[in-house]
């Protein structure tokens, strides 16, 4: 049997703290997250299982495209040679003229 609980995004955020991963996303970054996540749930018609560990592994938020470049290199100078490789998204706060954002690690 499986049991399905539907969670709020406070819970989501609360459920990141308790596994001592509560400073690996900014509390912007996991509102957005928990949105795609929902969104993403909802277009598979499937609920997605909350498992923080595997979040952490599979996203990562940047505050800049610079930080990004620390990580993957130069080859990315934009935004938009992200999104050609990988899952992009936007944070609404804004750094520096860019936006901070959340990929899928490749």
């Amino acid at each position: 049997m499986t049991i399905i609980q539907t969670i709020t995004k406070s819970e989501f955020t609360s459920a990141f703290h308790k596994m001592g991963r509560g400073n690996q996303f900014s509390y912007q970054g996991l509102s957005t997250l928990y949105d795609f996540l929902d969104d993403l749930g909802d277009d598979m018609e499937e609920p997605i299982e909350l498992d923080v560990i595997a979040l952490c592994c599979e996203f990562a938020e940047y505050d800049s495209l610079r930080e990004f470049q620390e990580d993957y290199g130069n080859d990315y100078k934009s935004l938009e040679d992200i999104e050609d490789r990988t899952i992009l998204i936007p944070l609404d706060d804004k750094k520096d003229g860019l936006t901070s954002f959340i990929i899928k690690q490749f």
